[in-house]
């Protein structure tokens, strides 16, 4: 039997109810009308829809969440219970609830992913609000390595969201960001991750989801189940997830075969900064199988880890149809859709991307494989974060905003200049950047990128405010350009649109070739399959810049790896610059840069391999060497590579002194306390003491503290990304080096500044054995600071005494 009810909420809708327990599926919603939410405990609200507020304690502003939301929930029957497990929660109208949409996405900007096709609106945009400030994909902000540029495009990403919240166009609750190591340069989300080394991942996710979800004042609380949020984030996939569409090989089929030493060093350790630091209130668990087992149907992995060791205040929430795809991909133990929804369900998985809990938990329930207090107990840690959402109360200091805080000129600046931050300068042959604008008469644009404008917000993307094509950009500089794209697109099939190309170098003053991948290229669903560029890119490129009258500079706009030897080795091109895909102010901050308004001080958040490290099986997980492989990451790859991990040039030059560095760290045992044996290098003494496990150190007692002095050596002012890393003794089969802190500085021309790092002990001389244990390690460390020869580094004895 079927009941039409009608709700006031953030839309108008007519919601068809359904009988649960069979294959049924909800019915197409219709009748779509926006208006404006204001709360549900809004006591105009209850009047409007005839329910009386008084009767309800889950609107009891006086008790605690964790009350209310139990007092919600027990008023529910089953059925109710199930409609509200999916993404599209359907709501309760005798109860006063409204429908809901979980699913939105806010990875580099408000995005319109994430509404189903026939569901109410989640985030959309209309003629009241037709876009939103769209930054560079995440990679390319990484690059910027500045945190507090990270956290101020979260509050300003989270202050457009709540604008479109209060204007009708957007919920509260957004499934970002994407905290997934680069394992592997083909991997096609590169674009939408902060790069390959865990602690910068983990760092990047602890300020983006703080600058989404903190309320200024209470961003700190001493229960985490009470602070408010401003928006919630989602920190995903977890885990070990890097790998879409591979020859053959796909995200809904892989079994990600991990050693416990790479998971705990690398797959989780973001996940575990994003939820103890970040305190992020959502975590997504990811399609694939991790040793044999379904993510979403690990308890290790989300009751145990995530809830129980990490403490997590949240919810935990599947990958779209992952349950789907635990039936009908993996086949799972061969699972009935029954028995898989109460495998996740027990697991820890809360709520369903999808519509599996909807249509077949309470036939599980009725076959007696789940309790009703199973599901409570999910519904009870949704509701709880919807509470600290102010969506049952209210936000005040939030209601004031509306269209004036979405894409006003301040948020448009802010995405220039995380482009202008973010971007890398690869080669610059004898200061050939940046161009004099008064020798630039004639400008030649090239390439299959000089005019780009959608393919600069890449994926996960809402609609721009505006774009700034790198055309456009360059006509601030230049009023005569020479426009030829040679190619017909970024796959460059042909090279009849090359002779073109050529002709405009020919008659130019400087050329800017502006060249790289797309999402047809490198993307959600494809993987890539070799490290070089599209089809004829690399012959319009040599060829354009064997035949231009002036210096050649060859963009390359791209989120992963390419293998550009030939133009690094090329004499003609004097100067390169990656910059990642820029965001809708992209071709601003490309022209600004090149012309010198903005000294470049990016550094590569992924290693750039040459091409023939494809030769790795993808498949192949491992992060330290095997089988004849090569490592993976700079963390344990040490052959030839096009650029390495954290290199930038800057149109000036630094000059790195250390100012002041300690000699040691003493840690003092306890009489009883174990030492562990590790395995040393040859030549390599062995103390007496080799390690112990970090466990069982007190370690907020041992830190360390040295000051780099860094001084402008050139004329031009600029910002040096000042990076640490720590180098371990001479031990067997641990990292080179790994990142432990960095730190972006302005430096005027001729000034310099003194950067003071306090460090860990515990975590930044921490190795992970073969048996994952985590430990420090006695003997002669090295705190490595800087890129290359320019760099410096200081002895660190770490001794272990009881």
């Amino acid at each position: 039997m079927s009941k039409v009810v009608t709700v006031s909420f953030l839309i108008i809708i007519c919601i068809t109810c359904i009988e649960i327990g069979s294959d049924a599926q909800p019915q197409p919603i219709t009748g779509i009308k926006k208006t404006p939410f204001t709360y549900i405990c809004d006591p105009a609200r209850f009047e409007s829809i005839k329910v009386k507020l008084s009767d309800f304690p889950y609107c009891d502003a006086k008790l605690p969440y964790p009350e209310r939301a139990k007092d919600l929930v027990e008023r529910m029957t089953l059925p109710e219970k199930v409609q509200q497990m999916g993404d599209l929660a359907y709501g309760v109208p005798r109860l006063g609830l409204p429908l809901y949409e979980w699913w939105s996405e806010a990875l580099h900007g408000v995005s319109f992913i994430g509404r189903r096709t026939n569901s109410p609106p989640g985030t959309h945009f209309d003629s009241e609000v037709p876009g939103a400030t769209s930054f560079p994909t995440v990679i390319l902000t990484t690059a910027s390595f500045n945190e507090s540029l990270w956290k101020k495009i979260g509050q300003t990403v989270s202050t457009e969201a709540r604008a479109m919240y209060n204007l009708g166009n957007a919920g509260l609750t957004f499934w970002s960001p994407n905290i997934n190591v680069v394992r592997d340069p083909r991997w096609g989300r590169v674009l939408e991750t902060p790069g390959e080394d865990p602690y910068v991942v983990g760092r990047y996710a602890i300020n983006y989801v703080r600058g989404l979800q903190d309320v200024e004042g209470v961003e700190y609380h001493r229960d985490s189940d009470s602070r408010p949020l401003k928006i919630s984030a989602c920190c995903k996939h977890y885990a070990a997830y890097d790998l879409d569409n591979w020859e053959g090989n796909d995200r809904f089929h892989f079994d990600s075969r991990v050693t416990e030493q790479d998971m705990q060093e690398t797959f989780i350790l973001p996940f575990e900064m994003c939820v103890n630091e970040g305190d992020v209130s959502s975590v997504m668990c990811s399609y694939n199988r991790v040793n044999g087992i379904p993510t979403c149907a690990d308890p290790k992995l989300l009751n145990q880890t995530i809830r129980g060791d990490w403490n997590f205040h949240g919810y935990i929430v599947s990958d779209c149809d992952s349950i789907q795809t635990i039936v009908e991909s993996h086949k799972f133990l061969n699972d009935t859709k029954e028995d898989a929804v109460a495998r996740v369900l027990k697991a820890g998985l809360d709520l369903d991307c999808g519509d599996y809990y909807t249509n077949f938990t309470m036939g599980a329930v009725q076959q007696g494989k789940i309790a009703e207090a199973d599901i409570d107990t999910s519904l009870r840690f949704l509701y709880i974060v919807l509470m600290r959402l102010g969506y049952f109360d209210g936000s005040p200091q939030y209601k004031n905003l509306g269209k004036n805080n979405i894409c006003n000129p301040q948020h448009i600046e802010l995405a220039a200049e995380a482009a202008r931050q973010g971007i890398v300068l690869l080669k610059n042959d004898n200061g050939a950047l940046p161009l004099n604008t008064g020798n630039i008469k004639t400008l030649a644009l090239v390439g299959p990128h000089a005019n780009a404008t959608k393919a600069m917000i890449g994926n996960y993307e809402g609609t721009p405010c505006r774009y700034t094509s790198p055309m456009d950009g360059f006509y601030a500089y230049s009023k005569v350009i020479n426009y030829a794209p040679g190619c017909a697109d970024i796959v460059c099939q042909n090279n009849s649109m090359i002779p073109a190309a050529i002709d405009a170098a020919k008659n130019a003053d400087a050329t800017v070739i502006v060249a790289g991948l797309d999402l047809s290229v490198e993307a959600e669903g494809k993987d890539r399959v070799d490290l070089l560029l599209p089809g004829f890119q690399t012959e319009l490129i040599n060829k354009v810049a064997d035949a231009a009258k002036g210096p050649v500079t060859l963009v390359i706009m791209s989120a992963g790896a390419v293998d550009i030897n030939f133009a690094k080795n090329n004499p003609k091109i004097k100067s390169i610059l990656w910059v990642g895909y820029p965001g809708e102010e992209g071709g601003r901050a490309i022209a600004d840069v090149i012309f010198g308004k903005y000294n470049p001080g990016g550094r590569l958040p992924i290693t750039w391999y040459e091409a023939n490290y494809v030769k790795i099986p993808y498949t192949s997980m491992p992060l330290r060497p095997v089988n004849n492989f090569p490592g993976r990451t700079y963390k344990f790859f040490d052959g030839p590579v096009v650029y390495p991990f954290g290199y930038g040039l800057s149109y000036t030059q630094f000059k790195y002194k250390v100012a002041s560095s300690p000699k040691s760290v003493d840690i003092k045992l306890d009489k009883d306390q174990q030492c562990r044996d590790i395995n040393y290098t040859v030549g390599t003494n062995k103390p007496p003491c080799a390690a112990v496990l970090i466990d069982d150190v007190k370690c907020k007692d041992y830190k360390f503290t040295f000051q780099i002095e860094v001084e402008n050596m050139g004329k031009m002012d600029g910002s040096e990304v000042v990076m640490v890393y720590s180098k371990p003794p001479g031990i067997a089969g641990t990292h080179i080096k790994q990142v432990i802190g960095y730190e972006r500085v302005f430096i005027a021309a001729g000034q310099s500044a003194k950067v003071a790092f306090t460090m860990n002990a515990c975590k930044s001389l921490k190795i992970v054995d073969n048996a994952a244990n985590s430990l420090l390690a006695s003997g002669a460390h090295t705190i490595l600071v800087g890129e290359g020869v320019g760099g410096v580094s200081f002895p660190l004895q770490l001794n272990l005494n009881h």
